[in-house]
């Protein structure tokens, strides 16, 4: 990007990004629903279910989310560690539009498997070799999510880059999960992934904004989209590009742009 536009898009895309991370945004966000909780893997286990279903309206996805952590009885840790049979069956009555009990009931069986394992979620998204490509991360996180026996139906529902996906919803829980600033949106709980790793989930309302101001030039939304879209984000802020989701989810929701 020449210059002149980068010094003149720049103030713009900081303001937004201010404008947007605020407290407010959380009460109409799924990510209302880690924001329940204080327990490090409560917020980890509500957040990854919070961004696996966020699709589709945002008021429905909240309100599915409620009704999931009431069959998680409200404490996500616990429940994964300790639910029994009858509380599987309970669980096989949950829908949301694809994602239905086989696939909820595969998800508490992976968490538990790794919560048996390890204190923390984000152990999952670190290769033994990690060099900081958040490619690498989310490649592997699904590699290791289908380990155990499981649905070939619940694959769809766990994205990966090396699938040519944007991968969107995974990249939002990174974000949730990685970022820390004085806004209190985003939780900053791993500190093994960096700020300056993470790409830009690319939904609906980023990928019309970015398009329009010219930070996306690929034809397809893919992975390399969301990829370019973050290169040019990193040209306003190399330590924290995703800061700028905020800016251009807003401008894209509130129909600014």
């Amino acid at each position: 990007m020449p210059q002149k536009e980068i010094t003149s898009l720049k103030p713009f895309l900081d303001k937004m990004a201010d404008k947007y991370n605020q407290i407010g945004f959380i009460e109409h966000d799924p990510i209302c629903i880690p924001h329940r909780f204080t327990k490090k893997q409560d917020i980890e286990i509500a957040g990854l279910f919070a961004s696996a279903l966020a699709w589709g309206q945002r008021k429905i996805i909240i309100n599915k989310c409620r009704t999931l952590m009431e069959i998680m009885d409200s404490s996500p840790h616990d429940f994964i560690l300790n639910y029994t049979k009858a509380d599987l069956k309970q669980a096989e009555a949950f829908k949301h539009r694809t994602f239905n009990g086989r696939d909820l009931v595969y998800f508490f069986e992976l968490l538990r498997h790794h919560y048996q394992n390890h204190s923390s979620l984000e152990a999952a998204f670190i290769p033994k070799s990690f060099s900081g490509n958040i490619e690498d991360a989310l490649n592997y996180f699904r590699q290791y999510f289908f380990s155990l026996p499981h649905p070939e139906r619940t694959r769809k529902h766990v994205a990966s880059p090396d699938r040519k996906s944007a991968c969107k919803r995974l990249n939002m829980y990174l974000r949730w999960m990685v970022r820390k600033d004085n806004a209190g949106v985003d939780f900053g709980l791993w500190t093994k992934i960096k700020p300056g790793m993470l790409v830009c989930p690319l939904d609906v309302h980023v990928n019309r904004v970015a398009r329009y101001l010219g930070l996306i030039e690929r034809s397809q939304t893919d992975w390399q989209a969301a990829v370019e879209l973050t290169s040019r984000l990193k040209e306003f802020d190399a330590n924290d590009p995703v800061k700028y989701d905020f800016a251009l989810f807003g401008l894209g929701e509130e129909g600014v742009i």
